[in-house]
């Protein structure tokens, strides 16, 4: 097994591994997400049935102005953020040390989320390697397209 089926399967793991998918929340609520860069944010958003507030770490694929961020679902339209989001679009961000800032949650089209991977393939060839490979590792499905969601902070 090579080192980046290996570094795939961990990663697969660790996305199916509740307590560690969610630790990176903790640091973030707690006022230390500037630990993770600007290439993580933490998303609140709402719950489409209980309208409980519920938190999910993504990664962001684009930066392309002061105010938006462009998210990706690694699992698809399914995940359950994804669904929030699309019923509840008002949202709050943080990242780096910007903390709770509100924006509106958009999905985008097929075609402008298969731009904006193409673009982060090109900008992070390794990063997009191996992450292509661990979300195909957990999702069992192969990853042509992934959808995307665009943050516009108000």
């Amino acid at each position: 097994m090579g080192r980046s089926s290996m570094g795939a399967n961990l990663g697969a793991k660790a996305l199916r591994t509740r307590w560690l998918v969610r630790a990176p929340i903790l640091l973030y609520r707690a006022g230390f997400g500037f630990l993770f860069g600007r290439r993580l944010l933490m998303l609140e958003h709402l719950g489409r049935s209980s309208g409980r507030r519920r938190y999910v770490v993504l990664e962001v694929v684009d930066h392309p102005a002061a105010t938006e961020y462009v998210i990706v679902s690694g699992f698809g339209v399914g995940a359950q953020w994804y669904r929030n989001i699309v019923t509840h679009p008002a949202v709050r961000v943080s990242t780096g040390f910007r903390r709770r800032l509100p924006a509106t949650a958009t999905p985008m089209t097929e075609t402008d989320s298969a731009h904006a991977l193409e673009r982060y393939a090109r900008q992070h060839p390794r990063a997009w390697k191996q992450l292509r490979a661990t979300i195909e590792q957990a999702t069992g499905a192969p990853v042509d397209t992934l959808p995307m969601v665009r943050l516009r902070v108000r």
